[in-house]
């Protein structure tokens, strides 16, 4: 039960609508106090009769809410167009998969929730002003607070107009994708030593358990599934992990010893959703900034900068990662082992950041500078061997994507040039690096040996 309501939580987290609708209703409930004050005489002659609160007749107050309402509805429904306009085109250059950047960002709804609430507001204080033959009542303290209001709207729209501009930007975008990827990593790190999951021999002879369910892992309640294994004396396999997904008949997991009511205990544990979502899921937001990249490395696209730009978040992502133990996927409950599931390996995380990327980018030789340069700064960080050899093996693979797109000889020795900086760094540190570059530095220089003396002689020649 405890994952279904974190679904919950978080779809109402990323929904457009809410706060919108909780100011349509405060704006609602806000006029509908100020009348009753004005209506119970709680503000006194003298304050009415001030400059500070309207003071004006029935018919003037009908007039100024009526334009406060009809400019505020009206703004609200070019707010909504702008913001399907912007949706369109992070759709078609960044891809659908990250809309809810902008369908979640509090700037969008706190603007819209302002101009629906003043509507309302106006709406609400309206229909209280009565002229001398209905019964002469002019809300004072609530046209003058509408007026404040109106004041803020105009604000909130010089807002939006930049909040806007700003949100398109690619780079904007990118940086927006990256904390996610950074929230992920941070609530992926394990404390303490890490029990090792039992062997692949261990689950021959246990029993599969089918989900008749269809849909993606949204949320997994762990600690609730392994506590009801280890009271059981058994031991559950989920065979998915969050982010992953779930055919129906297909099966879910493997339980060993057999005890009834396992079915019915992950489903209680687990909630799928139609869409790959979830802040538990890393590679979700690894495939977030790759599809960016991809994009922009498209032909119809042609923009090796957005991909440098999420090459650089990416290599952020693996410097974070190097002083961290990664979780080995064994759950214990009261030191006892409940639940082994899928572990989120360094080998794959790197391999969902680079290989598309890599290959999508292959004739390029300002993206394959920069992935090494990326794996260069990411192997001065990792002190762990089998990550060392990871990014080893994605350098081998940029170098052999090189020597066989790359055609220009002097292309190829820039990519030859970080390559060999790339082994330096990973033999003997910055240093070595250092020295690499310097050495490969004065070859070039050899092929031109009278380059210099030639500049030298002759200032102004380029």
């Amino acid at each position: 039960m405890k994952a279904r309501l974190n679904q919950a939580l978080a779809a109402i987290d990323e929904s457009f609508w809410i706060l919108p609708a909780i100011l349509t209703a405060g704006g609602v409930l806000f006029a509908l106090m100020l009348v009753r004050l004005d209506q119970a005489g709680a503000v006194p002659d003298w304050m009415v009769e001030s400059a500070w609160l309207y003071n004006g007749g029935a018919e003037g107050a009908r007039t100024l809410l009526g334009a406060v309402a009809s400019t505020t509805i009206g703004i609200a429904g070019t707010v909504f167009t702008i913001t399907i306009a912007a949706l369109s085109l992070a759709a078609q250059q960044m891809g659908p998969r990250l809309l809810h950047n902008f369908t979640r960002d509090r700037g969008n709804q706190t603007v819209l929730g302002a101009f629906l609430g003043t509507f309302s507001y106006a709406l609400m204080v309206l229909r209280t002003v009565r002229t001398e033959a209905e019964g002469a009542f002019v809300p004072h303290l609530a046209l003058t607070v509408g007026i404040g209001l109106a004041f803020v709207c105009v604000a909130m729209l010089v807002y939006f107009v930049g909040h806007m501009a700003g949100r398109i930007n690619v780079d904007t975008v990118i940086d927006l994708v990256s904390k996610d990827v950074r929230r992920a990593i941070d609530g992926l790190s394990a404390d303490g030593p890490q029990s090792r999951p039992p062997p692949p021999v261990f689950w021959r002879d246990a029993v599969p358990v089918v989900d008749q369910r269809r849909g993606y892992l949204q949320q997994l309640d762990t600690a609730s599934l392994a506590k009801w294994a280890a009271d059981r004396h058994t031991v559950i396999r989920l065979l998915v992990g969050p982010g992953d997904r779930v055919f129906p008949g297909a099966p879910i997991a493997l339980v060993k010893p057999p005890v009834d009511g396992v079915e019915q205990a992950i489903r209680n544990a687990t909630a799928l959703g139609w869409d790959r979502s979830g802040a538990d899921d890393i590679e979700f937001a690894i495939r977030q900034l790759v599809e960016v990249a991809i994009r922009a490395l498209s032909p119809g696209v042609n923009d090796p900068h957005t991909a440098i730009s999420v090459i650089d978040r990416l290599g952020a992502a693996l410097c974070d990662l190097a002083p961290l133990r990664l979780p080995s996927g064994v759950v214990l409950h009261e030191g006892k082992p409940g639940l082994v599931m899928p572990a989120v390996e360094y080998d794959g995380l790197v391999d969902v950041m680079f290989h598309m990327i890599r290959q999508s980018g292959s004739g390029s030789t300002a993206v394959l500078i920069r992935i090494l340069d990326v794996l260069t700064a990411a192997v001065s960080c990792e002190r762990q061997p089998k990550r060392v050899a990871t990014l080893e093996r994605h350098a081998d693979l940029v170098m052999g994507d090189a020597c066989r797109t790359i055609g220009n000889p002097y292309d190829l020795g820039d990519v030859q040039k970080r390559y060999r900086g790339f082994a330096a760094m990973k033999r003997s540190g910055p240093a070595a690096y250092l020295e690499a570059m310097a050495s490969e530095q004065k070859t070039e220089n050899a092929l031109a040996p009278h380059l210099y003396d030639r500049l030298a002689a002759n200032p102004g020649e380029t």
